[in-house]
């Protein structure tokens, strides 16, 4: 699989466009890229803006991480003009996220010409908190 440079992903990982503001609000670090795989890994911030009433990250939050693991891991696949945006996202909850660090996993399960599923989780502290998998739609722009 040949990676294209000028697709928006790697546009952003190559510094010549910034990081999505999204992904900058939930403190996203890419630290690793496997995109022959369909695979990506990264880490967020559990930020204490980001707690519910118990102290908890809210699971809104970690769906958006989730989103953004699996997303990626599509993205880094896709050529110039081409986006795959989310149809559907499921997400179950496994155990309270505290705030600190999250680890993400995200991988593509199976790409076609334009439907493809995706998969993630999400860790703290080697522990599984938060699982997805997903549809998205490849389009052209």
């Amino acid at each position: 699989m040949a990676i294209d440079r000028d697709a928006f992903f790697w546009q952003v990982q190559d510094g010549k466009l910034p990081l999505p503001r999204v992904a900058s609000t939930l403190g996203m670090v890419i630290t690793k890229v496997q995109a022959e795989d369909g695979r990506l890994d990264a880490e967020f911030e559990g930020k204490p803006e980001f707690a519910n009433p118990l102290g908890n990250v809210q699971g809104g939050i970690l769906a958006a991480m989730l989103d953004d693991t699996m997303g990626p891991a599509l993205a880094c696949q896709l050529r110039a003009g081409e986006f795959a945006p989310t149809l559907n996202l499921n997400v179950s909850f496994l155990k309270p996220a505290k705030i600190g660090k999250l680890r993400g996993v995200g991988r593509v399960v199976r790409r076609g010409k334009d439907v493809c599923v995706l998969s993630g989780e999400l860790y703290q502290n080697d522990e599984l908190v938060a699982t997805a998998t997903a549809t998205a739609l490849i389009r052209r722009m």
